[in-house]
């Protein structure tokens, strides 16, 4: 397919989204439509290494560039540090991108393809992102149309220059993590997996209030399952203890564990968080609550979702955050549940 420049689609595209959980899922459709255009197309990510499971086992990534910026910041001057940095930097050169896609919008992800050399970066224009210094590594820069707010949909705003066209508003599909495990009609009929943990505090729905959902759930014959990462144990047993004999505490996962877990439940209630969006991306029915994010540009998506939300609406430039505006009481929350499950 050609733009309207009349340029050619490359051949190899890169892709720098380097975290976090959520906004991984949310780049899932850019590979998509990049895989569904007319010409064949091969494409490479580079994304922080914890996040390597979202990204190496897509069907539409060729090549995961897996790099540690949070480490290396904590040892920049290490041997082994630039060691990995030069690693990096020469699988980014070597894979040799005809084009850039960055739809992180920061420094520290539109700098790979810069040092990179690729001849054509392309990135949002300084008011849709989070870093305006990250524009001087770009040759183009793109503003989503009016009424694309929501990440999905901007992120595939930076086909535009390519001439590719994109579905209207997809949802991530996350279902290659399953490999042959179970779908939909092999869920727990039973099982409601409580996600309590997000990145910042002011995500969180307060514990207590998990733990009366909890106890409602258990009363009408649900079996709740708390389930946090490494590092939110001491929460997971805080809300399961409150839940009382009812609920239980999921043994700890890794990402491709944690997405058959999700799978296979009834449903899964949490915050602002990467699993909520992953349970989305699973057709699992999905209760988001939402306390400080906007959720019409930064709620899950999928074919069973529900989002309550007390946060403000009108994210700009390409951040969510827009502060809370109220509460969320646990009946609200509950029957989002009762209502999605029907």
């Amino acid at each position: 397919m050609h733009s309207g420049s009349g340029y050619t689609l490359p051949v190899r595209v890169l892709i720098t989204r380097l975290s976090a959980f959520g906004d991984i899922v949310h780049t899932w459709p850019l590979v998509e439509a990049l895989r569904r255009a007319p010409e064949p197309v091969v494409v490479a990510w580079v994304v922080e290494e914890p996040f390597l499971p979202l990204v190496q086992a897509h069907p539409g990534v060729d090549l995961a560039i897996a790099v540690a910026t949070r480490r290396w910041r904590r040892e920049p001057l290490a041997a082994a540090t630039r060691v990995a940095i030069r690693d990096a930097r020469e699988q980014v050169a070597g894979f040799g991108a005809d084009v850039a896609l960055d739809p992180q919008g920061l420094l520290k992800s539109a700098l790979w393809p810069a040092l990179a050399g690729v001849p054509r970066r392309i990135g949002f224009a300084a008011t849709h992102r989070r870093e305006r210094l990250a524009g001087a590594c770009y040759t183009e820069t793109v503003s989503p149309p009016a009424g694309s707010c929501h990440v999905v949909d901007c992120n595939l705003a930076l086909l535009a220059p390519l001439g590719v066209a994109a579905a209207s508003s997809p949802a991530p599909d996350g279902r290659f993590l399953l490999a042959g495990e179970p779908q939909a009609g092999d869920r727990d009929d039973r099982t409601i997996a409580l996600l309590p943990a997000a990145g910042r505090p002011g995500k969180c729905w307060p514990p207590e209030h998990y733990a009366s959902l909890a106890r409602r759930l258990a009363a009408s014959g649900g079996r709740p399952l708390v389930v946090v990462g490494p590092g939110e144990e001491a929460l997971g047993r805080q809300v399961a203890a409150g839940a009382g004999a009812g609920a239980a505490l999921a043994p700890p996962t890794s990402l491709p564990e944690l997405a058959r877990l999700l799978a296979g439940c009834r449903a899964v209630v949490g915050g602002d968080t990467g699993p909520i969006h992953l349970a989305a991306s699973l057709g699992v029915p999905t209760v988001a609550v939402f306390l400080t994010s906007d959720a019409g540009r930064n709620g899950p998506r999928g074919a069973c979702v529900n989002v309550v939300t007390a946060a403000r609406t009108g994210a700009r430039h390409g951040r969510a955050r827009t502060g809370r505006q109220g509460d969320i009481a646990v009946e609200e929350v509950a029957a989002a549940v009762t209502a999605l499950l029907g």
